[in-house]
C-alpha cells in the first residue's frame, strides 16, 4: 500500500473516466472561441496517449446543432415556398423570379450584421429568416401585380409590367417594410431587462 492523490469527484462520459474542464467566454462570441479551442486540441490530440481523446462539449455543441437545423430548415423551406408558390402560379418561372428577391435580402442581412457588429447566432439567424419572409412577400405582390397588368394589357411587355408594378407597388412595399422596422426597433436596441439577447433577432 502507498499514499497517493486523486481527485476528489470521479466523473464517466460513455463508460469511460474523464477529467472535466469549464470554461466561459467573456468579451468575446461563443463561436470565435470554440475555433480557437479547436484548434488548440487539434494541436495537443498529437501528443494525447493512446485510448485518451478530447471532446468539447456544452453550449458549443448546442450551438453547431442548432445551426444545422437552422440552416437545413431555411433551405427546406425555401424549397417547400417554391413548390407552393409553382402550384398557385401554375407556373415555374413566377416562383423563381420571386426567389431571385432572397440573394438581396442576404446581402442586406449581412450588411446589417456587419455594421451593427453583431455575432451570427441563433437568434440573428430567426430574424434573417423573418427578414427573408418580408422580402418574399414583396416579391409577390409585384410579380402578381405584374402578371395582373399583362392580362389586362396583352401587347405590354415584361418590362413595361415590371417597371409598372415597381411604381405602382412601391407605396405598399415601403409600408411593409416600415411596419417591420418600427415593430422590431425596440427589440434591436435591447432595451429592458434581458433585452441584450433577443436583439439579434431584430438585428437584421
Amino acid at each position: 500500500m502507498r499514499r497517493t492523490q486523486t481527485s476528489a469527484v470521479a466523473s464517466d462520459y460513455n463508460i469511460q473516466r474523464t477529467v472535466d474542464l469549464y470554461a466561459s467566454v467573456s468579451g468575446r462570441d461563443l463561436g470565435g472561441v470554440s475555433k480557437d479551442i479547436r484548434r488548440i486540441i487539434a494541436d495537443a490530440e498529437k501528443n494525447l496517449p493512446k485510448g485518451t481523446t478530447i471532446v468539447l462539449r456544452g453550449q458549443v455543441e448546442s450551438m453547431r446543432t442548432s445551426f444545422i437545423g437552422l440552416g437545413l430548415g431555411l433551405a427546406g423551406a425555401i424549397v417547400l415556398v417554391y413548390l407552393l408558390m409553382a402550384v398557385n402560379f401554375q407556373s415555374w418561372l413566377d416562383p423563381l423570379i420571386i426567389i431571385t428577391a432572397l440573394p438581396g435580402a442576404l446581402a442586406g442581412i449581412l450588411w446589417m450584421l456587419f455594421v451593427t457588429q453583431t455575432t451570427l447566432s441563433v437568434p440573428a439567424l430567426m430574424g434573417a429568416i423573418m427578414c427573408i419572409g418580408v422580402a418574399t412577400a414583396n416579391s409577390i405582390l409585384l410579380v402578381t401585380f405584374a402578371n395582373e397588368r399583362r392580362e389586362e394589357e396583352p401587347d405590354l411587355s415584361p418590362l413595361d409590367a415590371a417597371l409598372d408594378a415597381g411604381f405602382t407597388r412601391l407605396r405598399p412595399v415601403l409600408m411593409t417594410a416600415l411596419a417591420m422596422v418600427i415593430g422590431l426597433l425596440p427589440m434591436s436596441l435591447g432595451l429592458g431587462e434581458g433585452g441584450e439577447q433577443n436583439a439579434p433577432s431584430a438585428g437584421p
